[in-house]
């Protein structure tokens, strides 16, 4: 650690009069995860365009491994890893075939494809479906796939743009514990997401609203923010057998913001002057409380009120 892989300086990217990218400024360890995270629309993939040299920006700079993404755009692309929010593998071919054609489009001998698919291929599981054609693979099964693609030249740096959409919560768990061990070997991951348990995961964040970076650092530091975002704001959670009945009473209540569901508690957004003490004398006689305790911010907190 302590180098950079990514560096960008007031990267920008505009269509027509709108604004998808202003001036990001970050900097990605060697060796890290970093999960740039926001809603749908926010410029994540955009980003993730630019940097990977498939989108000139508008303005600002940025470097990949070194690399100048707009004058050097073809190294960036040799030298990167790339795993598409869509899946971008080829359906009529079977995952081998796949695999061999993606490495040979990287300069790679059919021995050097075997080589070095044999431990990622045996690691993800695949190796059972590698002579199934991929459009009859589930969706863990395909992003496993793109996911033995995307790193079988060995590139340092790998972009992962939203690389668990829609699939299993187990799988999830086993692409990230992936994700992880790369890491630990040098490798970089710049990862999108709008999943904040997958944020957790993530050696820093920056957190986009609509093309502007409004929280950077580590969890800690990004969930910190978020009290800086929403001052005047205080959060609780609420334990209680009746989720439902609890949730929607207190989001009628004039001092509460917000209240939601999460983590088997309601957690509830409110004015500065509320205390538990009000907040259960709100509630009293109308739903049945367990116990209200007062909460830090969470990311769920930063998602959910950055948003109009």
């Amino acid at each position: 650690m302590g180098s950079f892989a990514i560096q960008t300086q007031e990267l920008t990217k505009h269509y027509g009069t709108t604004t998808a990218v202003n001036g990001l400024t970050v900097s990605v360890e060697a060796g890290s995860i970093f999960g740039l995270l926001g809603p749908n629309g926010s410029g994540k993939s955009t980003t993730v365009r630019m940097l990977c040299g498939l989108l000139p920006p508008s303005a600002g700079t940025a470097t990949v491994n070194g690399m100048d993404i707009v004058g050097q755009r073809r190294a960036v692309r040799w030298w990167i890893g790339y795993m598409a929010q869509a899946f971008a593998m080829y359906g009529d071919l079977t995952a081998w075939e796949n695999i061999e054609f993606y490495g040979r489009a990287y300069g790679l001998s059919s021995r050097e494809v075997r080589l070095r698919a044999s431990q990622m291929v045996e690691r993800t599981g695949i190796s059972r479906y590698l002579q199934t054609r991929t459009h009859k693979l589930s969706g863990g099964w395909q992003r496993r796939l793109a996911l033995v693609c995307a790193v079988l030249h060995d590139p340092p740096v790998v972009f992962l743009d939203e690389p668990t959409a829609g699939i299993d919560p187990a799988t999830r768990r086993d692409l990230w514990d992936l994700f992880v061990e790369m890491a630990q070997t040098g490798k970089t991951f710049f990862v999108t997401t709008h999943s904040l348990d997958e944020a957790e995961r993530c050696s820093r964040l920056g957190y986009l609203d609509r093309g502007t970076l409004v929280a950077w650092g580590s969890p800690q530091e990004v969930r910190r923010a978020a009290v800086g975002l929403q001052p005047g704001r205080r959060w609780f959670a609420i334990a209680t057998p009746d989720l439902i009945g609890v949730c929607g009473a207190a989001a009628g209540l004039s001092f509460v913001h917000r209240a939601t569901i999460a983590g088997g508690a309601v957690r509830v957004t409110a004015s500065d002057e509320c205390t538990c003490s009000r907040l259960a004398e709100g509630l009293a006689g109308r739903v049945a409380l367990a116990d209200i305790v007062e909460t830090e911010a969470s990311l769920e907190d930063l998602f959910a009120e950055t948003r109009p």
